[in-house]
């Protein structure tokens, strides 16, 4: 019939990807700003583009902003349905402290990092944090250029007297340390809103085999990046009829040290 429409033509010199954006981090990003793009399945490709929207809602489940970016599509090698990793810049100048993001142990309530003291003990310390990228995250607050933090092992060091110790430092109420409390090694499989399906490896203290499984994530706890096949080490404790709760969270380090 006249007006049908027999055939619609995409260009693919250029191509939308939708990144999540924590939303403490969505106030840095502005239309334009420069981005790259690395795809799993085009490794040594980098693809280059610009913030081209951002979407003007909340997800309320994962507390992140949908930004739109346009890239530039080498030879057409982007396709529809392909997952990403993308690197945003922030046209701020000037200098940051800078700290490893594995340094940080985020809680759900607050996010620290355990500083390693003259003595040879360890204290933890409330921190403030800003952006992320290659590895290291801006701190705000909380510590000073040249101070010494534990790079890698914190579920090492006991997370009751740790929690005490900010507790007494902050003159503020914190919820108290469970016994019941577990630790483990785990790989994410999958991730949905507050549900992380993890692979992990034997716990003998709750006598239970090697399996993968879903675990919630604590009220506020954020999502560890890149998302699925990342390596990780968890705090967790039973819940009675539902998935255990992760109240802690942080990426699997290669070694240990103080840094």
């Amino acid at each position: 019939m006249p007006g049908m429409t027999l055939a619609r033509i995409n260009g693919i010199g250029t191509v939308w990807a939708h990144a999540e954006v924590p939303e403490s981090q969505a106030a840095r990003l502005r239309i334009g700003a420069p981005v790259k793009a690395r795809s799993p399945a085009l490794p040594g490709t980098v693809f280059e583009g610009h913030v081209q929207a951002l979407l003007p809602e909340v997800n309320a489940g994962t507390r992140t902003l949908k930004a739109r970016m346009e890239l530039r599509n080498t030879a057409g090698r982007l396709v529809p349905g392909m997952f990403i990793q993308m690197t945003l810049f922030d046209h701020k100048g000037g200098k940051a402290l800078l700290v490893p993001t594995e340094a940080l142990i985020h809680t759900g309530i607050r996010t620290l990092v355990m500083a390693a003291e003259k003595d040879g003990t360890f204290r933890p310390v409330e921190v403030t944090t800003g952006i992320e990228a290659d590895g290291m995250t801006e701190v705000h607050s909380g510590l000073q250029a040249g101070q010494k933090v534990v790079l890698s092992g914190q579920f090492l060091i006991d997370s009751e007297a740790s929690l005490k110790g900010v507790e007494a430092r902050l003159g503020t109420s914190i919820p108290p340390a469970v016994a019941d409390t577990h630790r483990t090694s785990a790989r994410i499989e999958a991730v949905a809103d507050d549900v992380l399906t993890l692979t992990h490896p034997e716990i003998p203290a709750l006598k239970w085999p090697a399996m993968t499984m879903d675990f919630k994530l604590a009220p506020g706890l954020q999502k560890p990046a890149p998302g699925v096949g990342q390596s990780i080490e968890i705090e967790f404790r039973i819940q009675e009829g539902d998935a255990p709760l992760i109240i802690a969270i942080r990426r699997a380090a290669d070694k240990g040290g103080a840094r």
